[in-house]
């Protein structure tokens, strides 16, 4: 393997290459080898511990992507509001945006200008980002979308163990546990190679316990299924730990020697009556109890989160509530065992820990940290008086935009905001009443649709870099070719417009450079990987963070002696179940829920470009339980449409017992009138600003 170098040939002849690198889409991080075949690249599985040999559709398809007809290779100017994107020249490109940066701080001060990055960005470039919002536009304005991802379980792990780690063991233990709770997670379609590791534990004979409204592929897979009402997760994990501290089930011994504050969480679950909790969420009490005894009468069991849990106003609370559980049953810190959250985004992890965050710096220090603040201030070479403080989170900084205290300008990289958003066309409007909208991207998605000015990046398999999977382990991607002439990286991108406002500091574009500076910023924190270097990765599967010497181990396991919390304990928080912020009425009687679908990946932006997965899944749809259907009178197949206080969408309707009767399902990829964040809910969690995306009143009618 050629890890991207050239293979000798004869001369006059343009040898084949081939690089070992990481599929571009979800934290599963695939392993997978890309070669030069003729005019076509093929891709190949790689065997890696995430995906021991397996890939998707999506991953099988990935390049398909590199050259597609739609790619842009040029930048785009508007010249008026209203007016068509034309071509331009980079110079042109950047001159207009740094005047019209320029021209915003100068009416409106330095908060005027916003920056919104993205969970698939490599940590390369997400520092790199943060940098330069902080240095070059000295803005506190900067968020990325991966505060709809891990916000809520990443806070939750904060206030609990003292550090976020999606999984804060490897991805193996999922097939040494002898029970598997599944929360709100359905990877059979959304990272299916992770099923391999399923599959070991069933063929141990062990039991996989799923919560979901839907019977999901994954939960069709389980040995139980619950199927909870959407929104009432929080209730169940409470009821789970009565039934357990109820029948004796509570290790008393880890409690007593490594946590706090359970005193308090055993007072609240005790009015948690499992026959009340089956009321509220349609879960009988017999498979509550299943899964209790199922967790607290084995020897290593493991509890997952993911979106459909955490995507809540109340997402913190819920997460806080099943790792209550995991504590009271000493589950933390051992092999097989433990609590953890199923990160989406191919860099979700990494992307939050190095400074993209509204309230971050890199290694994942506070930025009103003041000794984090002049540690940072140092490795770039500015005062740390010159930093600006915490920013806002994510729907809150959009929804701000164009107003009259809010932003006026917004540069995005790495994300399509126009059809991700919650109340998507609330946030579409925003963007139209910018004064200068910038999107780096490599096709023209709907929010590049939008924008005055549009800069051509380079794609995955065209830079180098590393991503940190949803284990914590740092990975290296490896670029196969130069991107297309005209084609700049993002690196190049921030560097040509920080040298253009005379940004102090260096802003290399050789992510190699970038990531030595990474090091150096994130030593010490509690992300810290100074002592993960490019060539340490090479040598064995990736390195685990934190990792601060180079000739020092790192951490595939946490927690196993200790807890980062200053008096080494893990904390109990009390959390009581509390209702949707939008409850269903007469005029909204139904409960509104969004997911994917196996051939599509977030905003759809790069996946509906790709044939074979337009063909797979072409476009949205609405999931009606049959019975709900016969009420309303809607054949299968026949559109309709799904109505909130907010919007509505349009798609066919697909009939299936699948999911409840009182509920319906659309997956969030496709923009225009199958835009199902149209009709999401902008509610947010007062902790991690998460949206709730997970569930919303709504009216369902033929179209």
């Amino acid at each position: 393997m050629t890890d991207g170098a050239r293979v000798a040939t004869r001369p006059g002849v343009r040898p084949p290459r081939e690089a070992a690198t990481h599929c571009p889409y979800c934290a599963l991080q695939c392993g997978m080898v890309l070669r030069e075949a003729g005019e076509r690249i093929e891709v190949a599985p790689r065997d890696f511990p995430t995906n021991r040999g397996g890939l998707c559709q999506k991953g099988w398809t990935a390049a398909d992507l590199l050259d597609h007809p739609d790619r842009l290779t040029t930048p785009l100017l508007r010249d008026r509001p209203g007016g068509d994107l034309r071509p331009a020249s980079w110079d042109e490109a950047l001159d207009r945006v740094t005047a019209g940066l320029r021209a915003v701080q100068e009416r409106h001060g330095r908060d005027a200008v916003a920056v919104f990055g993205g969970g698939g960005l490599t940590n390369e470039k997400a520092y790199a980002l943060g940098k330069f919002a902080r240095v070059a536009l000295r803005t506190r304005h900067i968020d990325y979308n991966g505060r709809w991802c891990m916000s809520s379980a990443a806070a939750a792990g904060m206030r609990a163990f003292g550090l976020d780690r999606g999984l804060p063991f490897p991805l193996a233990d999922l097939g040494r546990a002898d029970t598997l709770l599944l929360v709100g997670a359905n990877p059979a379609e959304t990272m299916p190679p992770l099923m391999r590791h399923l599959a070991d534990q069933r063929e141990r004979g062990r039991r996989l316990i799923v919560v979901d409204p839907r019977l999901t592929a994954t939960a069709r897979q389980a040995d139980l299924h619950l199927q909870p009402l959407p929104g009432t997760d929080l209730a169940v994990a409470n009821a789970l730990l009565h039934i357990a501290l109820t029948e004796g089930w509570l290790d008393r011994a880890y409690v007593a020697d490594r946590t706090t504050g359970f005193d308090e969480v055993r007072r609240t679950v005790a009015g948690c009556w499992p026959a009340e909790v089956e009321r509220l969420s349609g879960v009988p009490v017999a498979d509550l109890e299943a899964t209790a005894r199922a967790l607290a009468t084995v020897d290593r069991a493991i509890i997952l989160t993911a979106r459909g849990a955490e995507q809540h106003a109340k997402g913190v609370d819920t997460v806080t509530a099943f790792i209550n559980l995991a504590l009271a049953l000493g589950l933390p810190g051992r092999p097989g065992s433990g609590y953890g959250c199923l990160t989406g985004q191919g860099n979700g992890q990494g992307g939050r820990e190095h400074g993209q965050k509204a309230d971050q710096l890199p290694g994942y220090r506070r930025i009103d940290d003041p000794a984090a603040r002049e540690h940072v201030a140092a490795v770039w070479g500015v005062d740390p008086a010159a930093l600006p403080g915490p920013g806002v989170p994510a729907y809150q900084l959009l929804d701000s935009l164009g107003t009259a205290h809010g932003p006026r300008a917004l540069l995005v990289f790495g994300s399509n905001p126009v059809v991700s958003a919650p109340r998507a066309a609330r946030v579409e409007s925003r963007l139209r009443d910018l004064d200068l909208l910038v999107v780096a991207d490599l096709l023209r998605s709907e929010t590049a649709e939008l924008a005055d000015v549009v800069l051509p990046v380079a794609q995955w398999a065209e830079e180098d870099g590393t991503m940190t999977n949803l284990e914590g382990r740092v990975l290296r991607r490896r670029a196969l070719r130069e991107p297309p002439p005209g084609v700049r990286t993002d690196l190049a991108v921030l560097a040509g417009l920080a040298a253009r406002l005379d940004a102090p500091g260096a802003f290399p574009t050789d992510p190699a450079a970038v990531f030595a500076e990474l090091r150096r910023a994130s030593a010490g924190g509690p992300a810290d990987y100074a002592g993960v270097s490019w060539d340490r990765i090479d040598a064995d599967t990736g390195v685990f963070w934190p990792c601060p010497d180079e000739d020092g181990p790192d951490t595939p396991r946490l927690f196993a002696d200790r807890f980062p919390t200053p008096d080494g304990r893990a904390r109990f928080r009390a959390v009581t179940h509390r209702p949707a912020a939008e409850p269903v009425c007469a005029d909204y009687p139904l409960h509104f829920t969004t997911g994917r679908v196996l051939a599509q990946y977030q905003s759809g932006a790069q996946t509906r470009r790709i044939a074979a997965l337009h063909r797979a899944a072409p476009g949205g749809f609405v999931e009606l339980h049959p019975d709900l259907a016969g009420r309303l009178g809607v054949a299968d197949g026949e559109e309709v449409r799904v109505v909130s206080r907010r919007g509505e969408l349009r798609a066919p309707a697909r009939l299936s017992p699948a999911i409840r009767p009182d509920t319906v399902f659309a997956p969030f990829h496709w923009p225009g009138a199958a835009r199902a964040n149209s009709v999401t809910n902008d509610a947010v969690d007062p902790v991690s600003g998460m949206p709730e995306f997970k569930i919303c009143a709504v009216r369902v009618e033929k179209a």
